[in-house]
């Protein structure tokens, strides 16, 4: 069932974690080659959200399009089709990123809706004003566009897994590139990212765990 309830919201300045959080912000890879005047004018405009896993940050189709920083727990992209059947896309973590960038080049909603796989913390703005800062600070806009196409890239590349591979070789490419997620997500979550039942999921981690010695 969506989860539609209101999270909490705030200005950067209104948060009881604005120092430490302003702090992680300078440490983000996007925003790590930029000086003090230009970290200060982002600063300015960023609206913190706390959500709780299954909670939607953006909804598939909205024209409110935003740009979040991760600054704890996991988000993932999420696609429903016509029919109702929702896939994962792709997770991201702290110091990653999520953004509607597409949507806003295209003049479109969002293909697609922004989810918190976890509990997680983000700061957000609005995609223009993203695009406007970005646009005058050209270390952050190249540090954005190699990290879209790695996205890109990773989510194309999944997807051409999903049709070359069986249920078997998809659950040891998964654990074996992103072990970091293994234990961090729900089977369920992680079943939807491998077009598996989440019973096909378990019974093959079950094959594939290793005995416990007695």
């Amino acid at each position: 069932m969506r989860a539609y309830s209101r999270r909490m919201q705030c200005h950067l300045a209104d948060h009881p974690l604005r120092n430490s959080i302003r702090l992680q912000l300078k440490s983000h890879p996007l925003l790590a080659g930029l000086d003090e005047a230009a970290h200060a004018e982002l600063l300015e405009g960023l609206v913190i959200e706390e959500g709780q896993r299954g909670e939607r940050l953006m909804e598939q189709g909205s024209c409110e399009l935003r740009h979040y920083f991760i600054l704890e727990g996991l988000l993932k992209r999420v696609v429903t089709s016509s029919e109702g059947r929702e896939m994962t896309l792709n997770f991201a973590s702290e110091g990653d990123m999520e953004t509607c960038y597409e949507a806003r080049h295209q003049q479109a909603g969002c293909g697609f809706a922004i989810v918190c796989a976890k509990r997680a913390l983000v700061a957000s703005l609005s995609m223009d004003a993203w695009c406007g800062f970005i646009d005058r600070h050209p270390a952050a806009h190249q540090a954005f566009q190699e990290r879209l196409l790695q996205l890109g890239a990773a989510i194309v590349d999944h997807a051409v897994a999903l049709l070359l591979l069986d249920a078997p070789s998809r659950v040891h490419r998964f654990s074996f590139r992103h072990p970091e997620l293994v234990e961090r997500l729900p089977q369920k979550d992680v079943a939807s990212h491998l077009n598996l039942s989440p019973e096909t999921l378990c019974r093959l981690t079950r094959r594939h765990r290793p005995a416990v010695a007695s």
